[in-house]
């Protein structure tokens, strides 16, 4: 099939998910330990600009660091790139996995959209 990047916490059920998805798809996976080496605000800047999903839908909202930092509240005051450079500087802060083949990104994990975009 095709080489992809994924950006993993092999600790997350969802990512082990997806990787096997994708593996049982037949796809070359590059994968990148989202938290040990999290993306560079460059690289998320590009990843959610080739997604089209807007920049909130990259954030772990459910996850411990989001929620300690009181984020639901201050991210509407921040603007785009404090906002990057937030996510860049904890790999916890982004929803995962990211998945991409350079042109089309995908966030989180279903099914349905992986069968519609990477089956």
């Amino acid at each position: 099939m095709s080489h992809l990047k994924v950006y993993q916490y092999p600790k997350c059920s969802t990512c082990r998910n997806a990787v096997k998805w994708l593996q049982a798809h037949g796809h070359e996976l590059e994968l990148q330990h989202i938290v040990e080496q999290p993306p560079l605000a460059e690289e998320l800047s590009e990843l959610i600009d080739k997604s089209g999903l807007e920049l909130k839908k990259f954030f772990n909202t459910s996850g411990e660091v989001y929620k300690e930092l009181g984020l639901k509240d201050k991210l509407p005051g921040m603007n785009r790139d404090e906002q990057i450079r937030l996510l860049a500087s904890n790999g916890k802060l982004i929803k995962r996995p990211i998945v991409t083949d350079g042109k089309q990104v995908t966030v989180g994990f279903k099914d349905e959209q992986y069968q519609n975009i990477w089956g």
